[in-house]
């Protein structure tokens, strides 16, 4: 499996799910972005695109060819050999009142789970971190202002405890959403953040079995 990311909250992961024999990669693009935000919106053939919540930054798989399959609700889902569960959660800490619903996605393929937490405003309950439990790459935003943040962000990954952390929307070069923050802050709160950025992450399943967690900061391929 192998994960890019373009930046803000979409991630491209490329996988062989098991049964499909050895052809082409199942593509899935999570939460693409328009223009907009000041960067360039994701490019290539998707087969599966999650969407979080449908703000602009988070929702415009027009930008991606072919004929994706589009998961935008919660619920349980089997697409071309991938299982995906979405959890229902919150934009803010008002219940949706403020920024409405926000979707969290289970990905699930060659026996590594993936959980995306979109743009996730708020502390997860007992409910919620039993679907999520056991999950090895957790997504995480960490910059706000709309999502978590710094501390905030550090406390979702204490309680899902993962083995790679993946931290998202935070401030880049040429991003110009307002207020948003740089990972610094959730770094210091974390304390295991490497200096250098990867461009791309290639994961298998026996390479996380025996692993302690691991924070993988990103080279963006639109900043």
């Amino acid at each position: 499996m192998t994960i890019q990311w373009y930046g803000h909250s979409c991630f491209k992961i490329s996988t062989k799910p098991e049964g499909r024999g050895s052809g082409e990669d199942i593509v899935i693009f999570t939460d693409p972005f328009d223009k907009s935000i000041g960067l360039r919106p994701p490019q290539g053939k998707a087969d599966i695109i999650t969407i979080s919540h449908p703000h602009s930054d988070h929702n415009n798989p027009g930008a991606l060819r072919g004929e994706p399959t589009v998961v935008d609700l919660p619920g349980e889902y089997s697409v071309k050999g991938i299982s995906i569960t979405g959890i229902n959660s919150f934009h803010d800490k008002a219940q949706g009142a403020e920024r409405g619903l926000n979707t969290i996605f289970i990905l699930e393929s060659e026996g590594i789970r993936i959980c995306h937490l979109g743009d996730l405003g708020t502390a997860l309950d007992k409910k919620q971190l039993e679907e999520i439990n056991g999950v090895d790459v957790l997504m995480v935003p960490v910059g706000g202002p709309f999502s978590l943040k710094g501390k905030e962000a550090e406390a979702v990954v204490e309680a899902i405890d993962p083995k790679v952390v993946l931290p998202m929307h935070y401030k880049i070069a040429g991003i110009k959403i307002k207020n948003i923050e740089d990972e610094k802050a959730f770094c210091k709160e974390i304390g295991t953040c490497p200096k250098e950025k990867q461009a791309k992450l290639v994961l298998k399943k026996k390479d996380l079995e025996d692993m302690e967690r691991k924070v993988v900061l990103m080279e963006a391929l639109s900043s």
